[in-house]
Parts: structure tokens; sequence; C-alpha cells
């Protein structure tokens, strides 16, 4: 080697350590809390697992994730509030209780959206996911990620339904969202908007007859010790999101803010990979505990979809029609029509 050469080569490795100097100084200790309303148990908690030590990596140990779960620091729509203002850095909810926030997340609450998990994938990773998160700061949150809530599922007290005339005159706990509520209603249920940290209580005291949720929720929940039929409907696909507060996210540098972007991508890997390997579990453990699970046939499956399909009319003012219309759109090429 020349003494050129050793010369810029000393050169390049001096560069190469002062930038990563520049980078590790762009990066503050911070205890960065992140609330749940599900139980960590759930793969959700993978997620986060992964995440937070994908985090501590990248930023040599400064950046900590301080999980709170169970609804600890209130509902998913109490947390997302406080993100908007300013005093809780992130939360990872449902899209579901946020479309009083931003009616354009309804779209996700239509019924018998997607096909598979697949298609979610597909449509939540790329353009539309992309054009919905674009959306988002004007709300007051950043979208880090979409994670996996997954396909909904009904459960009751009653009666084993098979049918979309079975559904009539239960008393179904939905969501906290007219699109959910139409839905219900549409099918014949009496469905009943409540918070998920209340439904526990309220199938055990029969204040409700049913619920409606992914397989490894009313799982991890132990919705099993107050329900006893559980009907695989699939009726809807909702995401998580992966909020950071706006207010917050401008305080961060342009390394803790991509540490935190590229970490909730490794977060979300693992938390789907865990999700669908549950989902198959979760069933079998659902029948083990002794609910009685029930099919419905396709017959039977087109009848509700068909009668849901006036929802989408109801609600496109609300979500948008260009809204709606893009993902049908990018659904339509996923299915090669």
């Amino acid at each position: 080697m020349t003494r050129t050469t050793r010369l810029l080569s000393l050169v390049a490795g001096v560069a190469l350590a002062a930038f990563a100097g520049s980078a590790q100084a762009q990066i503050k200790e911070r205890n960065i809390r992140v609330s749940n309303g599900i139980n960590e148990d759930h793969p959700v908690g993978n997620g986060v697992a992964k995440m937070k030590a994908c985090m501590a990596e990248k930023s040599g140990g400064k950046l900590k994730l301080q999980a709170f779960w169970g609804g600890a620091l209130g509902g998913d729509l109490q947390a997302t509030q406080a993100l908007r203002a300013g005093t809780q850095e992130m939360v990872i909810t449902s899209s579901s209780p946020l479309v009083g926030i931003m009616p354009e997340l309804g779209v996700f609450d239509l019924p018998f959206l997607f096909t598979d998990e697949k298609e979610a994938d597909a449509v939540l990773d790329g353009a539309f996911g992309k054009y919905i998160a674009d959306k988002l700061p004007g709300f007051g949150v950043v979208n880090l990620a979409y994670w996996e809530n997954g396909f909904r599922n009904l459960t009751n007290s009653k009666r084993a339904v098979t049918k979309a005339e079975e559904m009539t005159g239960l008393k179904v706990r939905v969501m906290q969202n007219n699109i959910f509520l139409d839905s219900f209603k549409t099918m014949g249920a009496n469905a009943t908007p409540m918070a998920f940290g209340e439904v526990f209580a309220a199938l055990e005291t029969h204040a409700i007859d049913g619920q409606e949720n992914p397989l490894v929720t009313i799982d991890t929940s132990k919705l099993y010790e107050v329900q006893k039929y559980l009907t695989l409907t699939r009726h809807a696909y909702t995401p998580f999101l992966v909020l950071y507060s706006k207010k917050l996210w401008d305080q961060l540098s342009a390394e803790e803010q991509t540490i935190l972007g590229d970490c909730a991508i490794v977060g979300r890997d693992e938390e789907r990979k865990v999700s669908r390997e549950l989902n198959d579990k979760s069933l079998a453990n659902l029948k083990a505990k002794g609910m009685q699970v029930s099919q419905v046939g396709a017959d039977e499956l087109a009848k509700m979809r068909d009668s849901t399909q006036a929802v989408y009319q109801r609600h496109q003012a609300t979500i948008g029609k260009d809204t709606i219309e893009r993902i049908q759109a990018d659904l339509a090429k996923l299915r090669g029509k």
C-alpha cells in the first residue's frame, strides 16, 4: 500500500467515524411509551418486543420502548387523543375507533372488503396504505406501519349462527364507529357500541349477548369464559396502526425518526407472522375450551355480503368516494379483474 493510499484510507476512516459519531449524537436518551388495548400475550406483544430490541440495537441503547397493556393508559381513542395533544408518544390501535378523527379510515371497516391476508398485505403495504398514511399527520399523528388485527368473527352466548337471519335480535358489541354499527344492524343484530375494555364484564353480566373480534383476541382475552358460540364469519379485516404523536415526532432528529420507522417494520413482520401462526392455534384452543364453532355456508355468506353492499353506498360521502374507489381499484388489479 502506497503512502497516498494509506492516507486516503485514513481520511475515509476518520470521515466514517465522524459520520457515525454525528448520527449517534443525533440520538438522545428517550423513554417512549406505547399504549395497547390488548394483553401482552397477543401477537402485538411479540411485535413490540422485536421493535424494542431493534430500537435498542440501532440507537446504541438510547431509544427505549416502554409498553403499557390492557388499556392501562386509557382506551385506544383516549390514547390517540393523548398523542394528538402531545402528552403521549405512541399507541398501537385498530383503525376502527379512529374514524371519528379521520373518516377515511372507515374504508377498512367496510364489510367483506378483503378476501384473505395476502390481499390485505398488498393493499396496506402498497400505494393505498401510503395514501392513508400521508393524510394522518394532518390529524396530529404519524403512522409508522400497519400491523395485523386480522379477520373478525362473531361470538355470542345465545345460539349457533349459521344463517344471516339467526343474527336477528342478538345484542352484539361492536367498535365505536358508525360503519360497524350499520353493518351489524343491516345483518339484523342489535348493534351496541362499546370500548373493548368494557366487553368482558358486559358479556359476563349478560348486558350484551355477543361481540366480534379476531380469533387471537377472542382467545387471549379469554372470551371463551363468557361466550359459548363462535361463528367464522370473517366479515371484516382491520389493521392495527402504529401511531406516533405528530407534535413529539417533529421533536425527533431525522436519525431517530428513521430508527422508529425501520423498527416498526421489523415489528410488523414479526407480529404478522406470529398472528398467522396463532390463528389456527387459537381456533383449536377455543374449541378445547368448549366453544361451539360454526361455519357459514357459501350461499349464506353470499347473502350477508349482498345485504351489506348498501353499507358501502351509505358511507361513501363520509369515507370519501375517491378513497373507496381507490381501494376497490387496487383489489380489482390484485384479483386480475
